[in-house]
């Protein structure tokens, strides 16, 4: 299932990650490999839409106070009905009392919304100049009224 959502995902959107539909195809699409990507990202969720597997997102642990959001997708016929609120509280449910932090390409408006209702600010300059860093702080996830 994941791997189809995230062959899903690169050909939808192929400049919002880090990698291409071509990396993970051909030579690129072993079961090895797909199944060292769920163990190198040790949390991953895939989020259902009335039965249907419609976004995704990982998370792993950037060191002992720091979850960091990867892999997050959304498919076109379920964006605005929830299904990346519930992605981003999973990744936040998971973090419990850390940091998380993320980068997002800097075109993607709907995604930095989402991330700004979830209490993400902006942060250290990014790595790419067409990103921006995003970071919610651990006081966050102490606020009674947090999402």
């Amino acid at each position: 299932m994941w791997r189809r959502l995230r062959r899903e995902a690169l050909t939808d959107a192929p400049a919002a990650f880090g990698s291409t539909l071509a990396d993970w195809s051909g030579a690129g699409d072993t079961e090895v490999r797909w199944r060292a990507r769920l163990t190198d990202f040790p949390f991953n969720v895939i989020v259902w839409w009335r039965g249907i597997p419609a976004g995704m997102v990982g998370a792993y642990l950037a060191d002992a106070d720091r979850v960091e959001l990867v892999s997050m997708w959304v498919a076109p016929f379920a964006r605005g009905r929830g299904v990346g609120d519930a992605a981003v509280s999973a990744v936040l449910h998971w973090a419990h009392d850390r940091e998380v932090g993320l980068s997002v390409k800097t075109d993607n408006q709907a995604a930095i919304r989402l991330y700004r209702r979830h209490g993400f600010v902006d942060c250290s300059p990014p790595d790419d100049a067409g990103e921006r860093r995003m970071l919610r702080s651990i006081s966050m996830n102490q606020r009674p009224d947090a999402p």
